[in-house]
């Protein structure tokens, strides 16, 4: 913004120049003034059109826009030169001065349009690179397994129990499989929007227990103290079903990180800043997220590390991006909180229902 403004500042200057060495310092002044109003009009305008391009859609609307502004600028120009021209209605050196610095500013405009495209395409091939990488690695460990499981059995390697074990292994793994497929399905289609389920009025404090109550005996076997806080009848339009995947990846992805001794607590209320909006937290005691990390979490496969890319045997890394996705359909936003001493507290937020 600031460089597309100095380029132009300088095309307003060199415009006025030439205007003032021929009709003096009052037409050069007078025509630096027009010159700045019509470049700081469609400056902001192109801008604006750059910063929601996510919303005009096609790369061919947003030229085709880019257009339409660089074609009522230059209008804007004519009309504006001719109402207030100081030699006559007829000036065409002034006229073509503004024309001038229109297709200049537009050009600017445009050429930053590209940058941002670019870097856009860079950033979708960066992620493209990253997916194929991490689903190649979740598909590749269970795949070798079996692969070597199969070969066991089928030489007559494995036999009685040996051969039930390997079989029942079998099992495990193609379940894996099936889980982290569905996960990938289910995510590209939440990306994409395509949803297809109903929205009703759903009990929050209620679902909110029969989850924890669900998964209570999953955090016990780790050691692990589950409760629930709910704030009265907590009505809000969602999909029950969805909501409670969301409830169910932060809570198991909560006691997976939350050491022997330690709780998970999710609680539930009406969102405190008078939105009209109910908010759930789970909060857990344990190491926490590193502040490096923070930006990345709800990012499919990511599971931390040094590097961003660590691997480890629980799960696919996509819990939190599809609990994300869903609480995005429903129109509400989910985040980490920041100022925690300890451990790590998600938030997010649901509509609330008459």
């Amino acid at each position: 913004m600031i460089r597309s403004a100095l380029v132009a500042l300088l095309a307003c200057f060199v415009g006025a120049a030439v205007v003032g060495a021929i009709y003096g310092w009052h037409g050069a002044w007078t025509t630096f003034l027009l010159l700045v109003a019509v470049a700081a009009g469609m400056l902001a305008a192109a801008h604006l059109a750059t910063a929601r391009r996510a919303r005009l859609g096609p790369l061919s609307r947003q030229l085709a826009l880019g257009a339409v502004l660089a074609v009522a600028t230059v209008v804007a120009a004519v009309w504006v030169g001719a109402m207030a021209m100081f030699v006559s209605h007829h000036d065409a050196l002034v006229i073509s001065a503004m024309a001038a610095v229109a297709g200049v500013v537009g050009a600017r405009a445009a050429h930053g349009v590209m940058d941002e495209v670019e870097a856009m395409h860079r950033e979708v091939d960066e992620a493209r690179r990253r997916l194929i990488a991490a689903v190649s690695h979740d598909l590749r460990t269970p795949l070798a397994s079996l692969r070597l499981l199969v070969d066991a059995v089928e030489d007559g390697v494995a036999t009685g129990e040996t051969r039930d074990r390997y079989l029942r292994e079998m099992r495990t793994h193609v379940g894996a499989l099936s889980v982290l497929i569905d996960d990938l399905f289910e995510l590209s289609r939440l990306e994409a929007g395509e949803i297809s389920w109903s929205v009703h009025q759903v009990e929050l404090g209620e679902l909110v227990g029969e989850t924890v109550a669900a998964l209570r005996a999953q955090a016990e076997e780790r050691g692990v103290m589950v409760a629930a806080e709910t704030a009265g009848p907590l009505p809000a339009h969602a999909n029950a079903e969805k909501l409670q995947r969301v409830l169910f990846n932060l809570i198991v992805n909560a006691i997976r990180y939350t050491p022997a001794d330690g709780s998970v607590v999710v609680r539930a209320a009406p969102a405190r800043d008078g939105s009209g909006t109910v908010e759930v937290e789970v909060v857990d005691d344990g190491e926490g997220v590193p502040a490096a990390e923070r930006e990345r979490v709800f990012e499919p496969f990511y599971r931390g590390g040094e590097d961003g890319t660590a691997r480890s045997s629980d799960g696919a890394g996509l819990g939190l991006a599809i609990a994300r996705a869903i609480v995005e359909a429903h129109g509400g936003r989910i985040w980490l909180e920041p100022a925690v001493p300890r451990g790590t507290r998600v938030r997010f937020t649901l509509p609330a229902a008459a």
